[in-house]
């Protein structure tokens, strides 16, 4: 298992992150992409799962969820 992460400093860092992004990964985002536009809506389609980092106790619920899925499985 590993982590990769992205700052986002422009739009093109979704382009460069498809290339590295592995098979069978599953992708985590903030939910504030969701809202930005055409961006938003490729990230959507692509199955990232968003987390609403103002909701602490939600963001919690839907990775622990999420790490439930991966393990059962067996997903990056």
């Amino acid at each position: 298992p590993f982590v990769i992460v992205c700052n986002h400093q422009a739009s093109l860092d979704l382009m460069g992150m498809v290339e590295v992004i592995p098979e069978r990964c599953v992708p985590i985002a903030k939910r504030e992409l969701l809202y930005l536009g055409t961006v938003g809506w490729a990230c959507w389609l692509s199955g990232i799962i968003f987390i609403d980092r103002h909701r602490r106790d939600a963001a919690i619920e839907v990775i622990s969820h999420t790490a439930s899925t991966m393990h059962r499985e067996n997903v990056s």
